[in-house]
């Protein structure tokens, strides 16, 4: 994690994010990593997600995730996405960072290079132009890029919305603007994660998630505990305990919500099953 272009404060908590097409889990393994974190003893790790994370990156969530995939253009998107996250660094990430606290992001930096670079066709340099002025040199400690086939990841995104209307009578988990789009545009997507991943690999670890939770998640504190130097060692009672959850978090997470996690707060409240 280096010091971004403000010249801000080196920052002492550790910063890990999470990338992967539309329904490789992200959110899941996000609460998964969090809830490890916690029992190895750090104290109050963050969870939080792009675009969102602060009451004005919210906001323009909505505009971003809502209508149709030709709502916008590739530049407005990138522009709205980094708008969103300069709020984002400024009132949430960089504050905690700042104190010592842990912080795990479902989505960052490559999201906008994959998306809005490979995906929607606007010009690389750009793109790293306008991440470099909202973010400076400032990057995460840890990217997990979750592996998923296209085809695969868009199947159970449209399963979550069929579970969705039969458990709650409506459609609480409805398909995004990015779930929408052309099957060509999710092919660009997968390959320019992979590419991202080639490209960085002392940042970056990819993890195969065609695997179940209980799986992916395994394989995701391996690469925390290897890459960070944290022992997130479960004892085996406590194992089955973790599967539980991740069960827990399959039958009830249908719809992706992360709450505002604002200056101060400890983040989102998770889904829970009833």
């Amino acid at each position: 994690m280096k010091r971004n272009a403000n010249g801000r404060q080196s920052l002492r908590g550790r910063f890990i994010t999470f990338e992967g097409s539309e329904g490789a889990g992200k959110s899941t393994q996000v609460s998964l990593l969090v809830q490890v974190l916690r029992r190895a003893g750090i104290v109050n790790p963050l969870a939080t997600r792009e675009p969102g994370g602060s009451a004005g990156a919210e906001s323009i969530r909505r505009l971003l995730i809502g209508g149709e995939p030709g709502q916008w253009d590739g530049i407005t998107d990138a522009l709205l996405h980094c708008a969103a996250r300069r709020d984002h660094l400024v009132r949430t990430i960089w504050p905690a960072l700042a104190g010592g606290r842990w912080v795990v992001c479902d989505r960052f930096t490559d999201s906008t290079l994959a998306y809005q670079g490979s995906g929607q066709g606007v010009d690389i340099a750009q793109l790293r132009a306008l991440v470099a002025i909202v973010a400076g040199d400032f990057a995460p400690d840890l990217t997990i890029i979750l592996n998923l086939p296209p085809k695969v990841g868009l199947e159970r995104a449209i399963a979550r919305e069929n579970l969705s209307h039969r458990l709650n009578g409506h459609d609480t988990a409805k398909s995004t603007r990015y779930e929408k789009m052309d099957f060509s545009f999710h092919l660009r997507l997968a390959r320019a994660l992979h590419a991202i991943a080639a490209a960085e690999p002392n940042r970056c670890v990819m993890v195969d998630a065609t695997h179940d939770i209980p799986t992916v998640h395994a394989a995701v504190r391996r690469a925390v505990a290897e890459r960070l130097g944290v022992d997130l060692f479960v004892q085996p009672q406590k194992e089955k305990g973790s599967q539980d959850h991740a069960r827990r978090i399959k039958k009830s997470n249908t719809e992706n919500v992360f709450p505002t996690a604002s200056r101060g707060e400890s983040g989102p409240s998770w889904p829970r099953s009833s």
